[in-house]
């Protein structure tokens, strides 16, 4: 049996999530929505309005293999495919995006993704 804290607790946990997913749609900035596995990251940008993915780079990427090889721990792979992803962007004229990290803390391997996407070019 459940007790009341837990419900109590998962119906917040609940409304809350509900009250974030709503407000990721922006008006006029595409989305760059990072993913992450155990083993790989993605990270892509997404206009909602069109519903289309603009651009998109991961760590399965056949044209990155040679420098995620190099890289000795996830956060250096994610680093990667941050300033792969904002020079991608950069050259489908995306300069502004709004940052979404899906759910995940930004702690880590996200927060790696971020700033090598800032470092490059990309505002957020």
């Amino acid at each position: 049996m459940i007790n009341k804290s837990s419900k109590r607790e998962m119906r917040n946990l609940r409304r809350r999530n509900r009250s974030k997913r709503n407000n990721v749609a922006h008006p006029t900035k595409p989305r760059l929505v990072v993913s992450k596995s155990i083993k790989h990251i993605s990270a892509q940008i997404v206009d909602d309005h069109l519903r289309a993915t603009l651009v998109s780079s991961s760590s399965n990427d056949k044209d990155l293999q040679k420098d995620i090889k190099k890289a000795k721990t996830k956060t250096e792979i994610s680093t990667i495919i941050g300033a792969s992803i904002a020079n991608k962007a950069i050259k489908n004229k995306i300069s502004e995006v709004v940052f979404d990290r899906n759910g995940n803390s930004y702690h880590g391997r996200i927060k790696a993704v971020a700033d090598a996407a800032r470092e490059a070019g990309l505002k957020f």
